[in-house]
């Protein structure tokens, strides 16, 4: 068995941050149901040409080895029908504004009604209570509730905009909080409401800031720079957009780098590096002792065979026989199955056959007069 196997969710999460953990869940073994719609389908479902292909790029990140359904939440059948999923799982997830799944009818309480020990997990912008709590939000507006944009980029620029970094991470910690209410509930039989703002895992990241600012001091944002490490930053190699990250921390490794680049000034560092390929470079420090890699770019990364050998970077099915490469998950287990990806993006709809007749045993007839009425829609 995979570590989750045992564990069934039932997935409302919709976009990127929640979408990421049960996304976590679902490589380390777990079933995770993703509940859609065709009237309101997840807004990253929708294909568009990015990445040099046309289809839900964002969508499909976080969407693999996922199981879908259709449910209709806006009819009181379809509350009803979610409910006798719920029943049958160990999670729900959501990730709506605070307050709209009550609203449905499918609140912490009402699916405790039907599963005692259910574990409901909410990822929401800014939580499920509080002053702020009715906000919506998106990932570049957590980093900057949050403060980690307004500590990131150079100092005479402006904050920068951080994106998809803030909802994965946001996903993490929401998975890991997931999985400690399920410890939780084998040890003493009950549920819990698990309750992840993004906001504060932004302000989380900047717990070094936020001690500074109480002592009296001033965070700044500083570039490429970092404390006790230097030189410490990237430098223009030879080639179009190629760049070499360089991190000095011992005066050993600044002798080493010294006598290789024969500077140590930025403009030393780089008339070095600017006429040499970026991988040659680096491969040159490294076998210095000096910590540098080039930057590289995405083909580059789905290309590495390192990457391809763990198994991090995996291929995976896609409608009509095709494959594309996926980003599997980071981590490895010494005993069990390997973890990870085992198929692609589900279409809308494409497990109903499974959860609707072997999990609920709802019968053709009335599965049919479901779809007739535009519950299972």
């Amino acid at each position: 068995m995979k570590p989750l196997a045992a564990i069934r969710v039932a997935d409302f999460t919709v976009h990127n941050a929640g979408p990421f953990a049960t996304h976590l869940l679902s490589q380390l073994g777990a079933e995770i149901i993703k509940i859609e719609s065709a009237m309101r389908p997840d807004a990253f479902r929708k294909p568009h040409p990015v990445y040099g292909r046309e289809g839900p790029a964002t969508f499909d990140q976080v969407s693999a080895t996922k199981l879908s359904v259709r449910i209709n939440l806006k009819k009181p059948e379809g509350v009803a029908l979610a409910k006798r999923l719920v029943a049958v799982s160990d999670v729900a997830a959501e990730s709506f504004r605070a307050g709209v799944l009550a609203r449905l009818g499918l609140g912490y309480e009402a699916l405790k009604a039907v599963k005692p020990d259910i574990v409901l997990l909410s990822v929401s912008s800014c939580g499920q209570d509080g002053p702020d709590s009715h906000f919506a939000g998106y990932a570049p507006l957590f980093g900057a509730w949050g403060g980690l944009s307004d500590l990131t980029g150079f100092a005479d620029g402006p904050p920068v905009e951080m994106r998809h970094v803030m909802d994965h991470t946001c996903g993490m910690h929401a998975a890991v909080a997931l999985m400690a209410a399920l410890h939780r509930r084998r040890a003493t039989g009950e549920g819990a409401h698990v309750d992840v703002a993004a906001r504060e895992v932004a302000s989380m990241l900047c717990g070094e800031a936020l001690l500074l600012s109480a002592a009296g001091g001033e965070p700044r944002r500083m570039g490429n720079a970092a404390e006790g490490l230097g030189p410490h930053g990237v430098f223009a190699c030879m080639g179009e957009e190629r760049w070499l990250s360089i991190a000095v921390r011992s005066d050993a490794e600044l002798t080493k780098l010294e006598d290789i680049v024969g500077g140590l000034s930025d403009e030393a560092i780089t008339a070095w590096t600017c006429t040499r390929d970026a991988n040659e470079a680096a491969a040159i420090l490294q076998a210095a002792g000096i910590a540098a890699h080039a930057s590289w770019t995405t083909p580059e990364i789905a290309a590495d065979p390192h990457l391809r050998a763990r198994r991090a970077i995996v291929e995976v099915n896609e409608p009509g026989g095709s494959t594309r490469a996926a980003v599997g998950v980071p981590m490895r287990l010494s005993k069990g199955p390997e973890v990870g990806i085992h198929r692609g993006t589900p279409q809308l709809g494409e497990d109903e056959d499974y959860v609707y007749g072997e999990l609920l045993g709802i019968g053709r007839n009335e599965r049919c007069a479901l779809e007739d009425a535009e519950v299972i829609y």
